[in-house]
Order: C-alpha cells, then structure tokens, then sequence
C-alpha cells in the first residue's frame, strides 16, 4: 500500500483513510473527549460486582522446551492472557497481539492489571518468526513487549499506520510489513490476509483513528484460523466468511463490552455469531479473564458465551492459559471460570 509524506503528516492511499483519519466501512459514532469523561465517572462511580477474581485464575506454565516438543505438523495453539495467542504452526512460532506488561496502560503504576502472569515467558524463545498487530490500543500493542521482542524475532505484521510506532520503538523497517484491509501476504507456511473490523484506535487524546484496524485470517495446509482483534457486530464478517472460511478455529473478542460502546465492541451472543457468520467449526473466546476493562463481572463473558454458544450449537474451546489446543485433536473442554465463583 502506498502513501504519501509530508513534513507533518502521512496520507495513506487507502479507501478506509478520509480526511486524515481511517474510518469504518459503515459510520459509526467515535469516541469523545466527553464521551471518554463520562465513563471515567461510571468507573469511580458505579458500583460493580465481581470485578476480578478473589482466588488465583489457574494458569498452566510452560517451559520453552515444552513448546519445541509439539509437533510441526499440526497446528497449537496457547493463550497467554487477554488476546495475547502464541502458535505453533508448521514448526514456527507465531505470537498474535501480544501483551506482557503488568497494566494495559501507558503507566507503569496506574491502568488495567494484570490477574495472572503469562504461563510463558516469550522473549526466552530462541526465535518468533511472526508477530501479528490487530490495531493500536494498549491492550493489544504493548511497547515494552514489542521492545523485548525486537531480536528474535523475524517479522512484525501490523495495520497502516501502526509501523510508524514500532519504528519509533527501535523495530529495523526490513522487519515490518504495513496493511490495507484484504491484503495478502504468503510464504510456504501459510497465507495471511488482514481483514477489516469495525473498531477505532489511538494511544493519546489526539491520535484518534491515525492508524489502522483489523483482523488477521491464517490459511496453511495444517488448518485455518481467524483471529478477530476488536470489532463491534457487522456484516464484514460474512464477508470474510463467505470470502475466506470456512475456519478451523475462529479466535473471537468476548469481553469488555458495554452499552457505551455497542458498536465497537461485541456482547458473548454477537460473538457467537461472528463466528457462525465466519464459517468457523470451534471458538474459542478471547479479550477476557486478564484485565478489567468493562462495568461487567470478570467471568461474566465466558458464561454467556457457553449459553450462547449452547444455544446455537456451536463447539466452544475455552482453555485456561497456558493450555495447548491442537487443530483435530480432541480434547476435554473445561468451564474453568465456574470453579471459581
């Protein structure tokens, strides 16, 4: 994708980029400084329940030997906490959105934290061939994660715009891809597509919709998978469906939903039907369990994803973190969430 640069701007030659800023395929109401204001004043003054865990959430650590044993001929699949995913897919390593810091936040000591450590410590793998962005915020790009990983890893997949920051970061340029909605990119492991979402980012109070968001598609010969990101419901995901599914596995947002934000963001039954739209066979829900970042209790969305889920018959994986899922291998699927309220 091509863009232009002037001394204080870069115009991306985009069909989502209008009027200096990326935009969705449909309109739909962005987030404002009042907007942002009030729901600061819900967080300090509504009253919420179960807000977080009150025991430990049960985290299978792994060793990085644990990882080079699986094999290279099917595809793994690990969470690692809130959309951080780690694959192993044809003998590589694959890590999608990955967050490692203590808060989603740009402080240190103040933001969203942590309910869990990671069960793995990525940046003591001896390599990462891929790191795929979903978009901007910091609950998904996280500076000193990017920062740890900039030598062992190969490459960095990220959205228009967001190479700028990882640049910035230190990241070498012959190391970063950018990429427009439904553009390709293969090799002999597996071809992915960044596929559109309907979503917004930013990082300050005046970067607002300055790069790019999306979801990424993963297509090999051992399976295919789609990653969401962070999407309010819409009729882009029949499209992907329709264009790239069916899926072996769809990774689906579930969490951090509100009525403030309807429309970026998916209630448990929305997300059940991205993935009946996608074409996918399982599910596993993701956004959920690692930080506190809605007004709804923390297990809230992986109960209602189950009923949900029940209801439309679909196959739901919800593993605990640090759990290895194997494309076609069975497994027993816990509710694990319940053990714990």
């Amino acid at each position: 994708m091509t863009q232009c640069i002037s001394a204080d701007k870069v115009n991306y030659q985009s069909a989502q980029f209008a009027q200096d800023k990326f935009v969705n395929s449909q309109p739909t109401e962005q987030p404002k400084f009042s907007k942002t204001l009030a729901i600061f004043w819900r967080f300090i003054r509504e009253k919420r329940q179960h807000a977080s865990p009150i025991s430990d959430i049960p985290v299978h650590n792994l060793r990085v030997e644990d990882i080079a044993e699986l094999s290279n001929n099917q595809v793994h699949i690990i969470k690692l906490g809130h959309s951080s995913v780690l694959l192993k897919l044809a003998g590589e390593l694959w890590l999608l959105d990955p967050v490692l810091s203590e808060r989603a936040s740009p402080f240190s000591f103040i933001g969203p934290k942590r309910f869990h450590a990671s069960p793995l410590d990525v940046t003591q793998l001896p390599k990462i061939d891929k790191v795929l962005i979903s978009h901007d915020h910091y609950d998904h790009l996280d500076q000193d994660t990017i920062k740890k990983l900039t030598h062992n890893t190969e490459q960095f997949l990220v959205p228009l715009g967001v190479e700028r920051a990882l640049k910035k970061w230190g990241i070498a340029e012959d190391k970063i891809s950018a990429f427009d909605w439904w553009q390709t990119t293969s090799d002999d492991v597996a071809t992915v597509t960044f596929t559109p979402t309907q979503h917004f980012s930013g990082r300050g109070l005046f970067d607002g919709n300055q790069t790019l968001w999306g979801s990424w598609a993963i297509a090999s010969r051992h399976g295919k998978i789609f990653f969401s990101g962070d999407s309010g419901y819409f009729a882009g995901f029949k499209q992907i469906g329709d264009k790239l599914g069916p899926f072996d596995l769809t990774l689906i947002e579930t969490g951090a939903y509100d009525k403030d934000w309807h429309n970026i963001h998916m209630t448990p039954e929305q997300s059940v039907q991205a993935h009946l739209d996608l074409n996918g066979k399982t599910m596993m829900p993701i956004h959920n369990s690692t930080f506190d970042l809605a007004f709804h209790a923390w297990s809230e969305p992986l109960t209602r994803v189950n009923q949900a889920a029940e209801d439309n018959s679909v196959t739901l994986a919800t593993p605990i973190f640090g759990e290895v899922v194997t494309l076609g291998a069975s497994r027993l699927n816990q509710q694990w969430w319940l053990t714990m309220e």
